[in-house]
């Protein structure tokens, strides 16, 4: 054998231990997050939405996986909202979770007629789109019964929201891994709040998820996005850990030390009145206190920490 076989051909004994590595460590990050958060309790109804791209297979494998051994019990649906995209198709989600044996929804909702309608020609869809999707998805799940419904955003996802709206909005806000919809209704969660995409995109090759391309429809991405990507991608080529250290810093916030008087009495400091961020710089997940001393223990034996 020559030297360039061996050089580009790993053992497979090899490929199945960094494969075993990568699903450990998912786990353990999704783990770590329910933990951490609260996600999911004993009884819960959870709605996973399924889009049938790599991260929505990843986020319902890797619940699915979980249950098996988890400490409390919670439901699984998995729903896919069928949009009228031309050329969707149909068969593939079905296909699949009949094959894993969950228990699936299709939900059909003509949103795509109401985007194009609306939405002048040559501009993004994207937003109205997923207002749309978005309400048609609380409605089901409240009327449904399901009390959490999982999305299957990811720690890349949260950083570049956290950017568009720090550049374009003027806000400091990103995606929280927990929160209550606008009406009380409902509970989102995020379970890959601390997965990378990168792993991710491994894991959904390892597993040979069907993907469904998320450009049916073909609208444009976001650019305000894309320039929010691009140079997330820049930092990573030059920092390798600038990702993680700005999520870090989304879970490590100092009210006293910006600028926004809703957050902390500033006006109290002074004459001797002194100023305190008592009640309201929460702890930190990563700082070692979970949001309650009863909070469930989703690290399971077997996800033990993973060597990078």
């Amino acid at each position: 054998m020559s030297e360039s076989v061996v050089h580009f051909h790993r053992p497979r004994a090899s490929q199945s231990l960094e494969s075993n590595k990568l699903a450990k460590r998912i786990r353990r990050q999704v783990g770590q997050a329910i933990t951490d958060y609260r996600m999911i309790e004993d009884g819960d109804r959870v709605m996973v939405c399924l889009s049938g791209g790599k991260d929505s297979w990843t986020m319902l494998d890797v619940l699915l996986g979980l249950r098996e051994s988890a400490p409390v019990d919670f439901e699984i649906l998995a729903l896919n909202l069928d949009q009228k995209q031309p050329d969707f198709p149909e068969h593939v989600i079905p296909d699949y979770c009949k094959k894993i044996g969950v228990a699936y929804k299709i939900l059909e909702q003509d949103t795509y007629s109401v985007v194009k309608r609306v939405i002048p020609e040559g501009k993004t869809m994207c937003s109205l789109c997923s207002r749309l999707r978005r309400g048609a998805l609380y409605t089901f799940a409240h009327e449904n019964g399901y009390n959490k419904i999982a999305l299957g955003h990811h720690k890349d996802d949260i950083v570049a929201t956290f950017f568009l709206n720090l550049f374009f909005g003027g806000r400091m806000a990103a995606m929280p891994p927990k929160l209550q919809s606008d009406d009380g209704r409902n509970i989102v969660i995020r379970p890959l709040a601390y997965v990378r995409e990168r792993d991710i995109e491994a894991y959904a090759k390892q597993k040979e998820f069907p993907i469904i391309p998320c450009n049916l429809c073909g609208s444009q991405e976001n650019l305000q996005r894309k320039q929010v990507r691009k140079q997330m991608h820049a930092w990573e080529k030059e920092h390798p850990d600038r990702i993680e250290k700005i999520f870090a810093a989304l879970t490590n916030v100092a009210p006293s030390q910006l600028a926004d008087p809703k957050l902390f009495d500033f006006a109290g400091l002074g004459g001797g009145r002194g100023g305190s961020e008592s009640g309201v710089h929460a702890a930190s997940p990563h700082s070692g206190v979970l949001p309650s001393s009863d909070a469930v223990n989703w690290l399971m034996p077997d996800a033990e920490a993973v060597n990078e």
